[in-house]
């Protein structure tokens, strides 16, 4: 859930961004942000910042590329992906996912982050 719904801010697309950005690192790295357990949007708020800032220090860490990668990459991919789209994919997840709304890119930049071929096509199709 965006801060923005916790803390009672105005509702912008960038909302989107922010849910967009949790579903791909949910996708990427196997975890769920709420487990099983049922709670409350608060509580579940609080079980979003856990994955997160989880994945970003991995991100950050001064460790080759590939350790980092496969730290946070769903074990069950069993490293059949391409290195470089896996950490395009966390980095732009990572930047969908920032607390401050205006730090959150579009989603027509997002697109464009993901897809770099001259004619606009995506490289993960």
């Amino acid at each position: 859930m965006a801060p923005e719904w916790v803390y009672n801010l105005p509702i912008t697309s960038k909302v989107d961004v922010y849910s967009y950005g949790i579903v791909v690192l949910e996708m990427l790295t196997g975890k769920s942000l709420t487990g099983a357990q049922t709670a409350d949007n608060v509580d579940q708020a609080v079980e979003q910042w856990r994955l997160v800032p989880w994945v970003r220090e991995k991100a950050n860490r001064d460790i080759s590329r590939n350790t980092w990668i496969e730290e946070v990459a769903d074990s069950m991919l069993a490293s059949d992906y391409d290195l470089d789209k896996m950490e395009r994919l966390v980095k732009v997840a990572l930047q969908c996912v920032e607390e401050e709304m205006d730090a959150r890119p579009t989603m027509r930049q997002v697109v464009e982050m993901l897809s770099d071929n001259e004619d606009g096509t995506s490289n993960f199709v």
